[in-house]
């Protein structure tokens, strides 16, 4: 990782870096990690490296991770000093098991190349709640790219070092995240402008304040 006093280098283009990663010999799964604001994009950017890498390599060589997964459980927040605000501050870095990611990227890292598929939990927003095992990572897959807010965080109980091969930020200026987070709760949940300004103030900016802090221990900026 790079560190805190240094700006990180600016990535254009990352496909051919990934594939150069899997032309690397090696027993093990290449892991990438792509952090970024809420509403930066990650997701949407990590399908497309995905599909040009699969494009190139083959279909199934790599695949696309989220964290949502690890999100604690209602039922856990509810147990909390506070449940009211666990419940407002859900998708915070302390309502996430990071240990259980940590294992699991464990798992995902070092199984060997005839092993069984990896099990990787989802999310099911209609109920809110993770689904153990929605995801299961085949053998074939030689390039795992992990999306999420707090890859880089190191509070918390957040540690992913040695997990990772690489881990890049989605430079996106805050405005412009924070701009897409406003009509993203408009078209889902059919909030006023202000209504869904107001959600963002709860939650999201403080979220990605939080995630703006880690910008400079990236490895590289995605640009």
């Amino acid at each position: 990782m790079a560190t805190l006093d240094t700006a990180p280098p600016v990535l254009t283009d990352p496909v051919p870096q990934l594939l150069q990663m899997l032309r690397t010999p090696g027993p093990r799964r290449r892991i990438v990690g792509l952090v970024g604001l809420p509403g930066s994009g990650k997701s949407t950017l990590a399908d497309k490296l995905v599909a040009a890498v699969n494009a190139e390599a083959g279909a199934g060589t790599a695949v696309v991770l989220g964290m949502d997964g690890f999100h604690l459980s209602r039922a856990v927040l509810a147990r909390m000093p506070d449940p009211e605000a666990a419940l407002a501050r859900r998708g915070s870095p302390w309502t996430f098991d990071p240990a259980g990611l940590a294992d699991r990227l464990r798992a995902v890292r070092n199984a060997a190349v005839d092993a069984p598929p990896v099990p990787w939990p989802g999310f099911e927003h209609s109920v809110g709640d993770p689904v153990e095992g929605a995801v299961q990572i085949d053998a074939a897959v030689r390039l795992v790219l992990v999306e999420g807010l707090y890859l880089l965080h190191r509070e918390h109980g957040w540690n992913l070092d040695g997990l990772l091969d690489t881990c890049w930020y989605l430079d996106v200026p805050m405005d412009v995240a924070l701009q897409r987070l406003v009509a993203r709760h408009q078209a889902a949940w059919g909030f006023s402008v202000a209504q869904a300004q107001a959600r963002v103030a709860m939650n999201d900016q403080l979220n990605a304040e939080i995630v703006q802090q880690t910008r400079a221990r990236a490895d590289a900026l995605v640009a």
